[in-house]
């Protein structure tokens, strides 16, 4: 058979074993899973995940399936399933089918009483203390349970006990017999099963015993005839165990490999479902798909294209060795994407008001929709030589090679006329206030009439007749890690991620339909909401910091 170029060592993996035959009694299909635990929103780190298992997927023409791991009641729910299949959809990825590990808790149950009935597992009374203080260190080997010896008959009864509701969470757990004087921690014999009488949101009180994340994964795993089990580096210490598991179980070859890369680590991200669920129910943001959360919903709500995102995940490659990647990395495949596809548009941030001496009337002016995209042509766009433009745009005392409008100095209009500052109105705090200007009629942007004044700073603007109130919302990261590197999240936090003002806008945005990404031109890209009136929520800044 003909294999596909491999581009990661993960492929070239996979490239050997089918060269070896391994999946020939499978039909050579490779089947490959997502499998995230529906207890909070996926976030960026998780996209990562994503295009590798679905890279594989359609690069060897596989099945994948989107498996929800839900083996703790206590912490999981449908508004999490939810979030998770709308996430996967939204950004374009397709699977075969939606499983859920507690589709599985009876074929677990029973594949849990081979190990016993095979003097692979035995119930131990000890209590997770006494466990955690039991197992060891690196340099020493863990003490044997007391329990450990127990006939398998013993241990069958106790177990179905445990099934039937007989004993208090806490009071007993099935451990697999293993080797207490591993190397490898994971191997002390570990939990398979323990005691929570907490209802499922699925199997409701079907079960008050449920398998630990250890156990049921792998063995999900091979019941589903999965051949390549994809994750990320913390897992990889876990390897040992996920085999014993599948091995002892007894299933048919070939058995699922487990191989891992190095997970996405991003400066200032909080990249931890803990953690963001801990800012969420704290309200230190306004919910999983606030614009500041780096969940796949709150970029989303933020105005990221899916596109940006998998372009980022692709640029940062599938490697096996820890890296952090600079947040300018993203923002600058955001910046890529939204530079070639979004409208241009004009609006102030902080407005001052211009007026224009010597100009009477009205008229329309041609507003490219995008310079990058010529086929989309022209907009209409009003002037009638009262403005707005910004604050900054504006100096009193300029420095040194300022390029903007001073008094005396001249400023083109974006895609109107050159105007030059003659008189300055100063409020009571000797700030500008009017700023009185005389523009030049043959200076019009487009015209065929030779101009002799010159301009060298281009400002935008907003007139004042047309324009529309707006809020600017702006965001910066939830986390300050260039300050406090080494410190707990919550002191790293920025209290200042949200900073919002208010200007003024062209009407053409407030026309236009929510969601729509524009670039606010010398500003940065926004995508236009109406909330109570016209809102424009950053998404990212035109400034490209990213050494491409």
């Amino acid at each position: 058979m003909k294999l596909p170029e491999a581009s990661n060592f993960i492929e070239q993996i996979i490239n050997e074993e089918l060269a070896a035959g391994k999946f020939e009694s499978v039909g050579n299909e490779i089947h490959v899973r997502f499998p995230p635990e529906p207890n909070g929103y996926l976030h960026i780190g998780h996209v990562k995940a994503m295009c590798i298992n679905f890279g594989v997927k359609e690069k060897y023409n596989g099945t994948l399936n989107l498996r929800m791991d839900d083996t703790n009641p206590a912490k999981e729910d449908y508004e999490y399933v939810n979030s998770i299949v709308d996430a996967v959809k939204w950004l374009g990825f397709e699977y075969d089918k939606l499983v859920f590990a507690s589709d599985y808790y009876g074929r677990l149950y029973e594949i849990a009483e081979k190990y016993i009935l095979d003097g692979n597992a035995y119930v131990c009374d000890l209590s997770a203390e006494e466990i955690t203080a039991t197992r060891g260190t690196l340099t020493e080997a863990g003490k044997p349970s007391p329990y450990r010896d127990r006939s398998v008959e013993e241990n069958l009864k106790l177990f179905r006990e445990m099934r039937a509701g007989v004993y208090p969470d806490g009071a007993k757990t099935l451990r697999a017999k293993i080797d207490m004087a591993s190397p490898n921690l994971n191997m002390r014999d570990p939990i398979i099963y323990r005691i929570a009488h907490v209802p499922h949101y699925r199997t409701g009180n079907e079960w008050c015993i449920y398998p630990m994340y250890d156990f049921a994964h792998p063995v999900s795993d091979a019941i589903e005839g999965i051949t390549h089990s994809l994750c990320s580096l913390e897992f990889e210490n876990h390897r040992p165990i996920y085999n014993w598991f599948v091995e002892k179980a007894g299933f048919a070859l070939p058995l699922p490999r487990q191989i891992e890369f190095a997970r996405l680590n991003i400066t200032n991200m909080l990249m931890s479902k803990r953690y963001l669920k801990k800012l969420v129910d704290e309200k230190f943001v306004r919910g999983w798909d606030d614009p500041r959360m780096p969940t796949i919903m709150g970029l989303k709500n933020r105005g990221v294209p899916p596109t940006a995102l998998k372009k980022f995940c692709a640029d940062v490659g599938v490697a096996k060795a820890y890296s952090v990647v600079n947040q300018a990395q993203l923002d600058s495949c955001i910046r890529d994407e939204l530079n070639a596809d979004a409208q241009r548009a004009m609006a102030v941030i902080n407005p001052v008001k211009l007026t224009i001496t010597n100009y009477e009337g009205e008229e329309e002016l041609d507003f490219d929709i995008n310079p990058l995209k010529p086929e989309l042509g022209c907009r209409p766009i009003k002037f009638t030589g009262n403005v707005y433009i910004d604050r900054d745009d504006f100096s009193l005392n300029p420095p040194p090679k300022y390029k903007r409008l001073q008094k005396g100095g001249t400023v083109r209009l974006k895609g109107a006329y050159i105007v030059r500052c003659d008189e300055v109105k100063l409020n009571a705090d000797g700030e500008a206030e009017e700023i009185l200007c005389t523009y030049f009629p043959e200076s019009r942007s487009g015209s065929s009439v030779e101009c002799t004044v010159k301009a060298k700073g281009v400002v935008q603007w907003v007139d004042a007749k047309y324009g529309v109130d707006a809020e600017f919302r702006h965001y910066q990261p939830l986390l300050k890690d260039e300050e406090y590197p080494e410190q707990d999240y919550a002191e790293r936090l920025n209290k200042d991620s949200e900073q919002r003002f208010y200007g003024k806008a062209e009407p053409y945005l407030a026309e236009s339909v929510d969601g729509t990404p524009f670039q606010i031109l010398r500003t940065g890209y926004y995508k236009k909401c109406t909330e109570g009136g016209l809102v424009l929520s950053g998404i990212v800044s035109l400034k490209d910091s990213f050494n491409k």
